[in-house]
């Protein structure tokens, strides 16, 4: 899916809110920002193999989108925080039936598993 998608007016409800958590990373930083503000360091440590150039990329497009707010604390070394907007939090409450839903599937998934 394009990040123009995002934008696009004229797709379903659905269509719009996927275009703005798509991508192998943004679900996962949204996760991890819900407990509160976390450097960028913090959350490349807690997302191995996330490179710092594609996680400046999702927190900017995220912020473009309103979902995260980077805040820049003055001081040698400059510190950046980032955590969630009010829009952001909303699109996590929304996601987590979501999330109950692909849990339950997993553990179907599990439980049906042919024995070896």
């Amino acid at each position: 899916m394009t990040r123009s998608r995002a934008r696009d007016t004229n797709v379903c409800g659905v269509t719009a809110a996927i275009a703005v958590i798509d991508g192998k990373w943004k679900t996962a930083l949204l996760w991890l920002l819900e407990p509160g503000p976390c450097r960028p360091g913090e959350l490349r440590r807690r997302l191995p193999g996330l490179s710092e150039k594609v996680l400046t990329q999702a927190l900017r497009e995220m912020e473009s989108d309103g979902l995260v707010h980077r805040e820049m604390h003055p001081g040698m070394p400059l510190k950046t925080e980032y955590s969630l907007t009010t829009f952001g939090r909303e699109l996590s409450e929304a996601l987590a039936p979501l999330s109950d839903w692909g849990h339950r599937r997993l553990a179907r998934i599990t439980d049906s598993s042919p024995v070896t």
